[in-house]
């Protein structure tokens, strides 16, 4: 019975590529990619010339019936853009399609970003929550940050160079001042890491340029807090400054754990 393979492609070094993929790009009747043109490069690179078909966010709806078709004659290889199919690209509806019609499904693993960030962020790599692009409106963005704010796993976000330092700024009002590891261009000439605490990555990205990549500190479970006389003088001094109750709160909270309720009572006091 033919097949659908998955097959994971680089994420941006070409050199990345497994050989057991190589061999079933080679080998299926037809490839379909998120996108044509990054995939016939890859193709040119190894004379792979296998047909290609476009199958993205676009075109999935059409395309799903024709390449069920296509697996009624043969093998038919499935690539995203980047990486793994079906993480966070449409892929994973033509997968349940196959899966649906009574086709096998078979994986070709090989480079995720997803893993390739997690294993070099130096946070906990045990348990982590992926949740693919944040949303662009600033307050759906801050309701989700909300609902995951308690969430003990490490958290790993996918984000745009020209939404970065807004997202980051929600992060920091939300989920306090956490660590966080920026994974930039993974696996290309301008691969950066950056390893600090989410003020620290503003400060650094104040012009940001390429794909990025967020591995996130997850909540970690501390000795309760105390609202030291100490704290009271820097929220005061930070009032003073101009700086609004939400940048103020978010920064306490994320270098002491206070609740932001606490604070927040505090700051009023200040008044």
């Amino acid at each position: 019975m033919p097949i659908l393979y998955v097959v994971a492609t680089p994420i941006g070094n070409l050199e990345d590529i497994s050989l057991r993929a190589l061999r079933t790009l080679h080998e299926v009747e037809l490839i379909a990619a998120e996108d044509t043109r990054k995939t016939k490069r890859l193709l040119a690179k190894y004379d792979i010339t296998t047909p290609t078909t476009s199958f993205h966010e676009y075109t999935r709806a059409p395309k799903i019936d024709r390449i069920l078709e296509q697996l009624e004659k043969g093998d038919v290889a499935l690539v995203s853009e980047a990486g793994m199919p079906g993480i966070s690209d449409p892929g994973y509806e033509l997968v349940t399609a196959v899966i649906d019609r009574g086709f096998p499904v078979v994986p070709i693993p090989g480079p995720s970003v997803v893993t390739a960030a997690l294993a070099i962020s130096g946070l906990p790599t045990d348990s982590f929550k992926c949740l693919g692009f944040l949303p662009s409106r600033a307050n759906t963005r801050r309701r989700l940050l909300e609902e995951i704010a308690d969430e003990p796993s490490t958290l790993v976000i996918f984000e745009a160079p020209h939404r970065l330092l807004a997202s980051l700024a929600d992060m920091l009002a939300v989920l306090g001042d956490r660590r966080i590891a920026l994974c930039r261009e993974l696996t290309k000439l301008h691969e950066e890491v950056f390893r600090g605490s989410i003020s620290q990555a503003q400060e650094h990205f104040t012009t940001p340029r390429g794909e990025f990549t967020l591995i996130i500190e997850g909540k970690r479970d501390r000795e309760k807090a105390e609202l030291t006389d100490e704290i009271k003088k820097r929220l005061k001094y930070m009032r003073q400054s101009g700086l609004s109750a939400r940048e103020a709160i978010a920064t306490i909270a994320g270098e002491t754990h206070l609740s932001k309720k606490e604070l927040y009572r505090a700051w009023l006091r200040l008044a």
